[in-house]
């Protein structure tokens, strides 16, 4: 077995510690070409925060020692993952329309029409904030109703289908728990409303005493003042509720860490489980 770490702190004459050797699962997998899912969750699957493989301010030393793996030892290892960019105007589904194509099922502007045509397969749906993060659960579970928000992407695709959609069936929505995260929802709550759609299943799994819940269990404090701060342009009572906790705890959840929550949570509300809020 090849040990990453010390050949790495050998050849740079770097000393990373017992953090590094989180990574060693994960550079693993892909040098016997496993299918990987987006980095984003890698990085979570490792013990880090989603943004530490892609963004070298987070974790620099992690950063560097991941990239110096990827162009020495495993340079040449194809890196099988699934892509997290989406983008353009554009509304990203699974599992929404009877339709035969493809899924996930991205509907550009020239399409609308004729989509919002089509028979409906459910009667409940999911939207997910994050790319990878709809990714991988499309991954994991084909079947799931999900829609994608693409973070504060409410582009005039989106907005359109969202809003004829939100008269015919129920949505929830789940977010990363930090500030920025509860202000997507926020949006897209006075969305529904103005466009006079349901609204009021979408805290339905992530509602304030869940997320209490799983802040207490996958709460991160480093760098929290980045990401939790005092908004006061946030309407809805539910929304604002946690926010307000997030405040308090000084603590975010990102959405990468609860795959698991959701493999429990979503299923049951997809089969018509009414929570209280």
């Amino acid at each position: 077995m090849v040990n990453f770490l010390e050949i790495y702190e050998k050849q740079t004459g770097t000393h990373l510690g017992s953090e590094a050797q989180r990574l060693t699962p994960l550079f693993q997998k892909i040098v016997a070409g496993e299918l990987l899912p987006p980095r984003g969750q890698q990085a979570v699957d490792c013990g880090f925060t989603a943004h530490t493989l892609n963004d070298p301010n987070v974790n620099p030393p992690i950063y560097k020692y991941y990239q110096w793996v990827l162009a020495t030892i495993a340079a040449n290892t194809p890196i099988h993952e699934l892509p997290a960019k989406i983008i353009g105007d554009e509304f990203i589904c699974a599992n929404i329309f009877q339709t035969n194509w493809p899924q996930p099922l991205t509907v550009n502007h020239w399409q609308v029409e004729d989509v919002l045509k089509l028979p409906l397969t459910t009667q409940r749906a999911v939207i997910i904030e994050n790319n990878g993060v709809f990714i991988w659960l499309h991954h994991l579970q084909p079947t799931w109703p999900l829609i994608l928000q693409s973070g504060n992407d409410f582009n005039p695709v989106y907005k359109e289908v969202v809003a004829v959609l939100a008269r015919q069936i129920e949505f929830t929505y789940l977010g990363d728990l930090d500030t920025q995260g509860i202000k997507m929802a926020d949006t897209l709550t006075a969305l529904i409303k103005q466009t006079g759609g349901d609204y009021s299943h979408l805290a339905d799994i992530q509602n304030p005493g869940q997320a209490a819940s799983w802040v207490a269990g996958y709460g991160i404090s480093m760098n929290a003042n980045q990401r939790i701060h005092a908004d006061a342009t946030i309407g809805d009572a539910t929304w604002q509720q946690e926010a307000n906790f997030l405040e308090i705890s000084r603590k975010f959840v990102e959405q990468e860490q609860l795959i698991r929550e959701y493999k429990r949570a979503v299923p049951r509300w997809l089969a018509g489980f009414h929570y209280e809020n």
